[in-house]
């Protein structure tokens, strides 16, 4: 046998039979080990006991061993205690115990109580709230957790004192709050300011994953985005994630009965304001004809440029100004031949009926510009679309820079009734654009099209605008970009006219004639006409 097996057999055997020795010399271990507990515990109480008691001790033993010993079978018994006491003196010790783990509630709702104090806190009380001595079970009536310790509900008491009417006092506790629970989520902030409560819940964020598609509307509505279940009281299928589900949207009512008929949309740069026209022109162009209007002059609506229904796409300051002075003549040729035709009681002409949308991307780059130049300000020219587009059937909507709102004319703030906020903007600013308070604190990091919307006089809703990427853009998925082509609208799909209906003019409708009030006439034509007939949806 090779030396190497013997070697390795021999190692075997040591290791098997110090095994067996470690388990038979155990129980002798734990023995020993209880022996010299009692040792050093008599040593103890030997050292411990007084001089004048040693000699009654030793005497008192020394009787309790002789007692032990004329006992029948006193010393096997003795032998037995003292090895039963050894084995349990010497057993292996317990380990510690851990420490309790901290408590998340007591810690994140003191912290909190303790943030709130400089605010909140009145020296000059008699029985205060809020001060350093006190607890946050006096101030917070109920508070709720989620599964990974987070703050998502929670309700306080505060001061009658406190400025709860003032924006900027809530906006500090909202701030401070926010700050506690954590930024990265929504919260609804609901003051009760007859009962001085403060009510604050963790929203849920929204879904992300909807892609630009066919949503299920009536004619005249155009779906913004979605949000929260009780921000709205329908819901609609859409496509999401291969799957199909219901979502809550925002809905926006366009046409001669709705009572906002002009959209203006402002956000943080780099949120999808553009995104945002990109939705609606798809959504529009089924039944309407569009004008867009980039004065970015980035190229984010080169995709619509000789589309069926698109008159044209601008994005020079000459041709952004001979489209629109082409649209206020539009929008008065139209009022004149509605007025006609209700005045002769005979339905009005197609051409007069057909919605017009007038799309502008950044025009306050172009008034600058105009400006610079010398020349009239595109949107001076848009006060007649704006004033009178619900009744010829013309839809002004709006994009901008929300730090460019101050540069966008009286007529467009006060005409664009409704609103859309894009992006982590301030309380003052959301409270601007959206011409309401907002009650909810935005998160710091939100998703691209994440905002606010507010049609009318109703209250503001959370937004998430449909992912609607620009199809010319490589950098975009193709799956995005693919979901954006099946829906614009190809010439060879439109060039058969329904039977019975007036065709389709080659070029945009002319203004009136000269000398008529308001008469601008421009020529839109190009070497290649840009409508062409097309049955009407």
């Amino acid at each position: 046998m090779p030396l190497h097996r013997h070697l390795t057999k021999g190692r075997e055997i040591a290791r098997t039979a110090g095994d067996h020795a470690s388990d038979m010399f155990v129980p002798l271990a734990v023995i020993g080990r209880g022996l010299r507990h009692h040792a050093d515990w008599a040593r103890t109480r030997w050292q411990a006991t007084p001089q004048e008691r040693r000699g009654p001790t030793l005497f008192l033993t020394a009787a309790t061993l002789i007692g032990i010993y004329l006992l029948p079978h006193g010393l096997l018994f003795a032998l037995i205690a003292l090895m039963a006491s050894s084995a349990w003196a010497g057993r292996p010790p317990k380990a510690a115990p851990a420490p309790p783990a901290p408590d998340v509630t007591e810690i994140k709702l003191s912290a909190l109580y303790s943030a709130l104090i400089p605010y909140l806190g009145g020296p000059e009380e008699a029985n205060p709230l809020y001060h350093f001595e006190g607890s946050y079970k006096s101030a917070f009536s109920s508070w709720e957790f989620d599964g990974e310790g987070r703050l998502s509900r929670l309700e306080l008491g505060y001061p009658a004192y406190f400025t709860d009417t003032e924006p900027a006092a809530r906006a500090r506790i909202e701030q401070v709050v926010q700050g506690k629970a954590g930024r990265a989520r929504e919260y609804r902030f609901d003051w009760d300011e007859e009962s001085n409560r403060l009510r604050i819940a963790a929203l849920t964020p929204l879904a992300t994953d909807i892609v630009a598609q066919h949503f299920v509307a009536a004619p005249g509505e155009i779906v913004l985005g979605f949000t929260d279940e009780d921000g709205t009281a329908r819901t609609i299928p859409v496509s999401q994630g291969g799957t199909t589900a219901q979502q809550p949207p925002v809905v926006w009512r366009t046409g001669p009965r709705s009572s906002e008929p002009h959209l203006l949309a402002l956000g943080v740069a780099g949120y999808g304001t553009s995104s945002l026209l990109r939705s609606l022109a798809l959504q529009a162009l089924p039944y309407a004809d569009l004008v867009v209007i980039d004065g970015a002059g980035t190229g984010e609506h080169a995709c619509l440029v000789n589309r069926p229904g698109v008159y044209t796409v601008e994005t020079s300051l000459h041709g952004a100004l001979a489209a629109l002075e082409w649209a206020a003549g539009e929008t008065d040729r139209r009022l004149a031949a509605l007025n006609a035709a209700r005045h002769a009681g005979t339905a009005p002409p197609e051409d007069a009926t057909r919605p017009l949308w007038l799309l502008l991307d950044h025009p306050t780059e172009l008034s600058e510009l105009a400006h610079a130049e010398g020349r009239p300000d595109p949107q001076d020219l848009l006060e007649l679309p704006l004033r009178h587009g619900r009744a010829a059937r013309v839809t002004v909507v709006i994009a901008d820079d929300i730090e460019a709102r101050g540069r966008l004319t009286p007529t467009v703030r006060t005409t664009t009734r409704a609103r859309v906020v894009l992006g982590p903007a301030g309380p003052e600013e959301s409270h601007a654009a959206l011409g309401a308070p907002l009650d909810i604190a935005p998160a710091a990091h939100a998703p691209i099209g994440r905002g606010y919307a507010r049609i009318g006089n109703g209250a503001p809703v959370r937004l998430q605008v449909p992912t609607t990427v620009d199809p010319l853009d490589d950098e975009a998925p193709p799956q995005l970009r693919d979901a954006v082509i099946a829906l614009l609208p190809h010439r060879d799909s439109r060039t058969e006219a329904v039977p019975g209906t007036p065709p389709r003019p080659e070029h945009p409708p002319t203004t009136p004639a000269d000398g008529a009030p308001g008469a601008h006439p421009v020529d839109l034509g190009k070497t290649e006409p840009m409508i062409r007939s097309r049955p009407i949806s």
